[in-house]
């Protein structure tokens, strides 16, 4: 496939107006000599729902799109809208990406990657036999499927929603026979012996304040991760870092998707130091 003489792409999803996507993508297309227009489409600000998707898929087809980046809402209500999906994106059941090339719709799921890279650069050597993750939702299920695919031996699922985390370990068992998930039956017993937590709620967010958990169940032998990156270090990392903890916010994750994306929209390979060092001089 020749390589995209330009990136014309956007995000679509709901309240997205602070998404530091676009930047990222129009900042590193620039760096590798590439034209670059990158667009929100919220929601929210034009007053749609997902049931504008094909329409605005149509749209954008209509107006030379290289793809686009899908986020909430709308991440399974894409699916029927596409003529393919990746496996990986139908195995987590989302896709958060879309390549629009030669009148097909093609979905890809980058948020695994997002978290499985960042969780290879800052949490190097962290133990992965046994982790409670918090939070079964759409950002769980790629987090979830980004630990097995790292080798992760038991991932233990704790929602609010049982069914929801029941349906999640159901879906992903088939793809890592070597591994066990298991439904949370007694959070603090099974996060003293845990080696890791994450966090793939929205409480810690600045829009939902608070910590996911009792702090007081955190110890110093476990890592602890977030998937949140509005701020980048929550308070439930505040706790952990006091406690000594290893730590890992949710803005690798954020860098590391988006740069499986601008790989997939332009055929080149992304600078993912200088991405990285373009997101920290955005929220530093």
């Amino acid at each position: 496939m020749p390589t995209s003489p330009r990136l014309l792409a956007g995000l679509i999803g709901a309240g997205i107006s602070a998404s530091l996507t676009p930047a990222m993508h129009e900042r590193e297309a620039r760096a590798q000599g590439l034209p670059a227009i990158y667009t929100l489409i919220d929601l929210t600000a034009l007053n749609l729902t997902t049931a504008s998707l094909p329409d605005l898929l149509l749209a954008a087809e209509r107006m030379g799109f290289t793809g686009l980046n899908i986020t909430h809402p709308c991440k399974q209500a894409i699916i029927p809208l596409l003529d393919d999906i990746s496996p990986h994106a139908k195995a987590l059941g989302a896709v958060n990406t879309v390549l629009l090339r030669e009148g097909k719709r093609i979905g890809h799921n980058t948020d695994w990657v997002g978290y499985a890279e960042n969780t290879n650069h800052f949490l190097k050597a962290a133990s992965l036999h046994c982790a409670v993750q918090l939070g079964a939702g759409g950002g769980g299920s790629a987090v979830a499927y980004a630990l097995l695919h790292l080798g992760l031996k038991h991932l233990i699922l704790h929602d609010t929603d049982p069914a929801k985390a029941a349906e999640t370990a159901t879906r992903l068992a088939p793809h890592f026979p070597a591994s066990h998930i298991s439904i949370s039956t007694d959070l603090p017993t099974e996060i003293a012996a845990a080696d890791g937590l994450i966090n793939c709620t929205p409480i810690g967010m600045a829009s939902h304040p608070g910590t996911p958990l009792d702090p007081g169940l955190l110890h110093s032998a476990l890592w602890v991760s977030e998937i949140i990156y509005f701020p980048l270090e929550t308070e439930l990392l505040r706790h952990a870092k006091a406690l000594g903890c290893r730590t890992l916010n949710g803005g690798g994750m954020a860098v590391f998707q988006a740069v499986e994306a601008f790989r997939l929209f332009t055929n080149l390979k992304p600078n993912t130091t200088r991405m990285l060092a373009h997101f920290a001089d955005m929220t530093g």
